[in-house]
């Protein structure tokens, strides 16, 4: 059994928002922590069907309760309007509630009640390395680590049947996007920008739509968490820095099935795209899981010094590289933001054989750095 890191406990018995995109595992979590509360599930037609028909049944079932009980609802962005009922029992009776979905925005979008800061929200993240018991950094930056992806031998088809569930189930059904074709070509088309500087005009051109378009696009792409931007870093004191963000979906195994890249081998320009992805997937589920109120960033000057990822106003910097031995040149991007910030603690991820320091910068294969990373040892 995979032990999920979020552990709802920590939340001090407040009701709970849960976001997810689809199939990280919000409901196999959510049923383990609280196997005998009341429990609705909207995706369920019995539970949907005799709420949208009559919503007062909700707050009738739920005075029966204790006060302090624990009550799910489960995909609560079908039927927003249960949240004014959420509301009023949490006030009246302090029942406690899980409410867990794919993504506020439906909610937003209607104007629902989200509570007015009388729950919390968390986000479930795809399964990380820590949770995964003899973990596979191949088959993870391979296929992603979704839980029904990364626990089967060939997941491939299933990363296709996901892309046509969220687009059929996401965009469709919530009128997200009126052309299906376009939005389905977008999210191609950002693929082959994943991990770099968004220019929303050379993706317009590339889907033959307005670029206003396609940063509402990408818009949906964020608030159904399906994706990040990533912001420019912008504490630079010498160099002139690019301010753009950079966007990645919110799994690897998404990227690669759209942009076809299946079966990569280390060593390859796609492996070290993909590998980059991952470990930047890793860093965002940390600093989400542990409540770091540190932002994650990259930094790329005008004149082409570049570092993948830094952690805070320059406190962590990393350099993410494929290949098995770090050498001179995968580090000048690193040293030249050391002189900005001598103080930065620098770190290359690697696919080295040992640890090593070499010229000031600590360089940890990959298995140990993420070791080092969810034992807090990094950032």
């Amino acid at each position: 059994m995979i032990k999920r890191i979020l552990n709802l406990d920590n939340t001090h018995n407040d009701s709970t928002f849960v976001w997810g995109a689809r199939q990280v595992g919000k409901t196999t979590l959510i049923k383990e922590l609280y196997p005998n509360v009341t429990y609705y599930d909207l995706l369920q037609a019995k539970d949907f069907e005799r709420l949208l028909r009559n919503p007062s049944l909700f707050g009738e079932d739920l005075e029966m309760l204790n006060d302090g009980d624990t009550v799910v609802i489960d995909e609560v962005q079908k039927l927003p309007q249960l949240l004014d009922e959420v509301h009023s029992l949490i006030f009246r009776k302090n029942i406690r509630f899980i409410l867990s979905g794919s993504s506020p925005r439906k909610l937003k979008r209607r104007g629902a009640n989200l509570l007015g800061g009388r729950a919390l929200k968390e986000i479930l993240y795809p399964l990380v390395s820590a949770e995964i018991p003899d973990f596979d950094i191949h088959k993870a930056v391979r296929y992603g680590t979704l839980p029904r992806h990364y626990l089967v031998d060939n997941p491939w088809k299933r990363l296709g049947a996901y892309i046509s569930v969220y687009l059929n189930e996401e965009i469709r059904e919530e009128a997200l996007s009126r052309d299906l074709k376009t939005f389905s070509r977008f999210m191609e088309v950002a693929a082959f920008t994943n991990g770099e500087i968004v220019v929303y005009k050379n993706i317009a051109q590339d889907c033959g739509i307005d670029y206003r378009t396609v940063a509402g696009y990408f818009e949906i792409l964020i608030d159904t968490l399906l994706g990040y931007m990533i912001p420019a870093f912008s504490y630079t004191k010498k160099r002139r820095s690019i301010q753009a963000s950079k966007f990645y979906y919110f799994d690897v195994g998404i990227a690669n099935y759209l942009r076809n890249r299946r079966n990569i081998q280390l060593g390859s320009v796609d492996f070290g795209h993909a590998f980059e992805h991952f470990i930047i997937q890793e860093l965002i589920a940390y600093l989400g899981y542990n409540g770091k109120e540190e932002q994650l960033s990259y930094w790329r000057t005008s004149s082409g010094y570049e570092v993948d990822a830094v952690i805070g106003a320059g406190r962590v910097a990393i350099e993410i590289k494929s290949a098995e031995e770090i050498q001179s040149r995968h580090t000048k991007g690193l040293k030249a933001f050391q002189e900005e910030f001598p103080d930065c603690r620098l770190i290359a991820v690697s696919f080295d054989s040992r640890p090593r320091i070499t010229n000031g910068i600590e360089v940890y294969p990959v298995a140990d750095f993420l070791k080092k990373l969810w034992n807090h040892e990094i950032a």
